[in-house]
């Protein structure tokens, strides 16, 4: 018999996203549901499909994920956000290998992530293949990396799938730019915690060289007006990010000159 999957979602106010995520992910052997106390109908939703529904205050993306891992009963875990959909192509080759026993030579298995954005699936840039594991024995990997980007790091050989994890990722622009506000400030106050200072050519050369490499080299432009807004806002997250580390250093020495202040 295959061995089992467990598909975990952690969730916060997703009642826009969560029905498409979990339809994708009924024919796993379990669904469980790590929600961080939504105020909308998140865990109502969830609880139409699983049992398994827990909350636990926000502790961050690998916190979180590390959790419900822990809160799992199969060998195996998908990891799946909110905003994500299995798609039929990767649910089938999913299934083929485990049927077929390939999965007893691996410890974790690889997929591109597509991008459904302003009205089009995007398929170049930065933001594809965008290579992710998330489908791992539970025994073999865990959640790392630097908040807010997580990853999984397994011990064993991994396998790449070539269908695609469809990813909804924002709802329009405004939406893009509340994300990279919030996530660039996440990743500016990890990379002060290092004692990582934010250089001239962090706010210069960087920026210039992100947006270069997701149009020209990775040819985004060849995604239209999307693939540009894409680029350029790449390049923005970037130079936030660095601006905010920048930020955050000299309100800290200003503390340290005037601690009256």
């Amino acid at each position: 018999m295959p061995e089992k999957i467990s598909v975990c979602i952690i969730a916060g106010n997703e009642e826009r996203n969560i029905r498409r995520c979990l339809e994708s992910a009924k024919w796993a052997d379990e669904i469980v549901v790590l929600d961080s106390f939504s105020k909308d109908r998140t865990v109502e939703i969830c609880r139409e499909y699983t049992d398994r529904v827990y909350q636990h205050e926000w502790m961050g993306y690998i916190g979180q994920k590390n959790l419900i891992k822990d809160l799992a009963t199969g060998p195996w875990i998908f990891f799946l956000d909110a905003d994500e959909e299995i798609s039929p192509a990767l649910r089938k080759d999913i299934d083929a290998e485990f049927t077929s026993g390939n999965a007893a030579d691996y410890a974790g298995y690889e997929f591109p992530r597509l991008v459904w954005y302003l009205g089009r699936w995007i398929y170049h840039g930065d933001w594809y293949p965008d290579t992710k594991l998330r489908l791992f024995r539970k025994e073999q990997g865990e959640c790392g990396g630097q908040e807010p980007h997580d990853r999984i790091i397994v011990d064993g050989r991994v396998k790449f799938i070539s269908s695609p994890l469809f990813h909804y990722t924002y709802t329009d622009i405004t939406n893009q730019l509340a994300t990279i506000n919030k996530f660039t400030s996440i990743s500016a106050l990890g990379k002060h915690k290092s004692k990582r200072p934010a250089r001239i050519i962090d706010l210069t050369v960087r920026p210039f060289l992100r947006f270069l490499r997701c149009y020209i080299l990775k040819r985004g432009f060849l995604d239209g007006i999307p693939g540009l807004i894409i680029a350029t806002f790449t390049g923005f997250s970037v130079f936030s990010k660095y601006a905010k580390l920048w930020e955050i250093y000299n309100a800290d020495r200003d503390n340290e000159t005037n601690p009256s202040s």
